[in-house]
């Protein structure tokens, strides 16, 4: 099985952040990512919904694409719906995301950290044990930004009219890391902010404009592609570097609009037209 290839999915574009550090990591590896873009956002849908989905993607990718390992790249769907795929294939690698509140709390100096996300994902019970286990080590300052993964979505893919959608972007950043309270490395403020979401890895530039250069950012694409390399060697997993590079060997699929996909995999992972494809058997 090491020759198959890793399946990556999340409700759009944003798992291509998590995509970016998989290549990085694994460049020997194939991986075939769906953004279930034609069913998103995930953020503000209810559980059953997303697990619905999830479990659809899961399946059609072990039936279509002969998968070896699954990266759940959003975390809402990881949240919702993580531990029944994990019941459903137990023999599968299976790597889910979640807010890196432990790497935050880790090297935050001032004991204060930011998170955002969305409702699906803030409002879980996995995400509320997460943080239980982290009570008394720092104080949580925790955000739901509606709207902000579907502005993301919609100016990555529409690049030549984002302009309007880019300014969507910027005011939603600043409503919410306002209504956070202060960010700095003073006593009583924020200088960490843990990014729940993968879309809004794509709007690091924005927030880092609103909330300082000093702020420290963490998100999650580094800590999954090394938890993925860690289980495919476990398992005896890992391909046989007999490729050049995973650009050569990623097939991209979505079940929205096709120049979407392409216009964000151009822009983020720097991969041609030809890689995308509709996800027609998906459903």
């Amino acid at each position: 099985m090491a020759d198959q290839p890793i399946g990556v999915f999340d409700s759009g574009i944003g798992g291509l952040s998590v995509l970016q550090a998989l290549m990085a990591e694994l460049p020997h590896e194939r991986f075939v990512y769906v953004a279930d873009s034609g069913h998103a956002p995930y953020g503000e849908r209810g559980d059953a919904f997303v697990a619905e989905r999830t479990h659809a993607i899961a399946d059609y990718l072990l039936a279509h694409h002969h998968i070896k390992a699954l990266v759940v790249a959003c975390n809402t769907a990881t949240a919702a719906a993580i531990h029944e795929v994990r019941m459903r294939y137990p023999q599968m690698p299976l790597i889910g995301v979640e807010p890196a509140l432990k790497t935050a709390v880790a090297q935050s100096q001032t004991g204060r950290i930011g998170v955002i996300g969305t409702r699906g994902t803030l409002a879980s019970a996995k995400f509320a044990r997460l943080l239980d286990s982290l009570q008394g080590q720092a104080e949580f300052v925790i955000q739901h930004c509606k709207g902000l993964a579907n502005a993301i979505e919609w100016s990555t893919g529409h690049p030549p009219a984002s302009a309007a959608q880019n300014s969507e972007i910027h005011r939603l950043c600043q409503t919410y890391t306002q209504a956070m309270g202060p960010f700095g490395k003073g006593a009583g403020q924020i200088d960490s902010l843990v990014l729940g979401c993968t879309h809004y890895v794509f709007a690091v530039d924005e927030l880092r404009a609103i909330v300082g250069s000093e702020i420290a950012f963490f998100s999650t694409g580094e800590p999954v592609a090394r938890q993925t390399r860690r289980l495919l060697e476990t398992q005896g997993l890992l391909a046989i570097p007999d490729q050049p590079d995973a650009a050569h060997l990623t097939q991209l699929l979505t079940t929205g609009a096709l120049i979407d996909l392409q216009a964000a995999a151009l822009r983020w992972l720097d991969l041609p037209a030809q890689q995308c494809s509709q996800a027609n058997d998906l459903h």
